[in-house]
């Protein structure tokens, strides 16, 4: 098996990653990093200094960067899912909304995880602010965006999609998604029903108690 992937099921990129790899029954290693694991973390710092992850081993390749490793799959190990259309400015779109949901709305998360994991009240309390704010405008946008569509760009399951996922998932459990988004909200409720989500889902629950705002008791 030539391709390898190392990351952390709990992880949001990571499930970025696996989404696509599941949509297309890519076969592939799954490599966890975490403390009973020390050679993949090993191997992973070897390659990608930056620990960063997931990263994607295909034979002597290392491809790093979610949207990028999505888009070096549907290049090298295409599927019956095309992930990015093959008509440039419906592409371009894609690339945007991709783009919208690691950066407007999964960032917020991050931050607000990070000022909790600092374990000072005031610093949580800050951060999870900052990011109820900007995940508030990052709904109220989406809600008109998604109208009249089944998945973020169109009719069809893409790389926004992949984003969309894990992103939506957090940002639900950081800043709740109000019955004022009723779009957002169904949205949402798709991605958990699509069975390549779904299924990194079930992958991550083990671990929820790993994060540091208190995951929900629902999902």
């Amino acid at each position: 098996m030539s391709l390898v992937l190392y990351g952390h099921p709990f992880s949001s990129y990571t499930q970025k990653v696996l989404i696509a790899l599941y949509e297309n029954g890519t076969p592939h290693e799954f490599r966890c990093i975490g403390p009973d694991t020390p050679q993949h973390a090993a191997e992973w710092l070897r390659r990608w200094p930056l620990a960063k992850f997931p990263l994607l081993v295909d034979g002597d390749r290392t491809v790093v960067e979610t949207s990028i490793i999505i888009e070096y799959l549907q290049l090298v190990h295409a599927g019956p899912v095309r992930l990015l259309p093959p008509d440039p400015m419906a592409a371009l779109q894609v690339r945007f909304l991709d783009r919208f949901f690691d950066l407007h709305v999964m960032t917020p998360v991050q931050h607000a995880v990070v000022g909790a994991m600092t374990g000072d009240p005031v610093k949580r309390q800050e951060a999870g602010s900052h990011a109820a704010d900007k995940l508030e405008r990052a709904y109220a946008w989406l809600e008109g965006e998604l109208a009249g569509r089944t998945w973020a760009s169109g009719a069809d399951f893409t790389l926004a999609d992949c984003a969309a996922a894990p992103s939506l998932f957090y940002a639900d459990w950081t800043h709740r998604i109000a019955e004022a988004y009723p779009v957002v909200r169904a949205y949402r409720a798709r991605l958990l029903a699509r069975p390549s989500f779904a299924r990194a889902v079930e992958e991550a629950r083990p671990f929820r108690g790993l994060f540091p705002l208190g995951a929900p008791d629902r999902d």
